[in-house]
């Protein structure tokens, strides 16, 4: 999943080896926290937020866990 993240933030940012993707279980979910370099944050976010909504739809579709639900923290 990490490589997935990474696979779809790298083309939009301009420093790509800023991208940190994190992840940490807590009981029935599994969040991943997506950082940025500051300028590129924007960027990841889209207007009104329509790139981070459409990054979580393909990440939340990707899940193999039936068990645990997937959520992606962009900061």
């Amino acid at each position: 999943m990490k490589a997935l993240i990474e696979s779809i933030v790298t083309p939009l940012v301009d420093h790509p080896e800023d991208i940190a993707v994190t992840k940490k279980e807590e009981g029935t979910k599994i969040v991943y926290h997506l950082t940025v370099h500051q300028d590129d944050v924007g960027k990841v976010i889209g207007k009104n937020g329509r790139i981070a909504k459409a990054i979580r739809t393909v990440v939340y579709a990707a899940k193999t866990d039936g068990e645990k639900r997937i959520y992606l923290d962009i900061m």
